[in-house]
């Protein structure tokens, strides 16, 4: 195959693949660094590299899980809330071998709608990289992202976009 009909391919079979369907198999330390090296070659004006990833693996995976459940727990009301769904939270997130947050830091030398849409095309180039590696990736953008700043420390002028999960399947 040329690279024109590999690159095909590989957009022809990106996919989502969630949490329930990854297997034990960790994901290669390498492979990790490229998928997520990958999403800096994403088209951004002006250079701004909006985006900012946090991986999150083991101990500081189960730590988000945690802090994602609590905050479910905080801010569902109780004629609402659902014990199931509080405990799927964090098995969800202890499914995956890894989890990026997708953020985005707005830099105000362009309009934000353009660096939403950088982040964006980064993280199509870690889907499409977890393709050409075999790995399911999945991003979500769950309500309790809109209180999680704190916990991720961002800046002010820094917004949560969402949670990248990746697991080998």
């Amino acid at each position: 195959m040329d690279e024109a009909q590999i690159l095909k391919h590989i957009i022809e079979s990106r996919k989502s693949s969630f949490p329930r369907d990854y297997t034990d198999q960790e994901i290669p330390h390498e492979i990790l660094e490229e998928i997520l090296n990958s999403a800096r070659f994403a088209p951004n004006h002006k250079k701004t590299k909006p985006w900012r990833f946090q991986l999150f693996r083991k101990n500081e995976k189960a730590g988000l899980g945690q802090k994602l459940a609590e905050i479910y727990k905080e801010t569902t009301p109780s004629q609402i809330f659902l014990e199931k769904k509080y405990i799927d939270i964090s098995s969800k997130i202890s499914r995956a071998d890894a989890v990026i947050t997708v953020s985005v830091n707005f830099s105000g030398l362009v309009p934000e709608w353009e660096e939403i849409a950088a982040v964006a095309m980064a993280v199509q180039n870690m889907y499409l990289t977890c393709t050409a590696h075999k790995v399911g990736c999945y991003w979500s953008t769950p309500g309790m992202i809109k209180h999680i700043d704190e916990y991720l420390q961002l800046e002010p002028n820094q917004k949560c976009y969402g949670l990248f999960y990746l697991g080998k399947i």
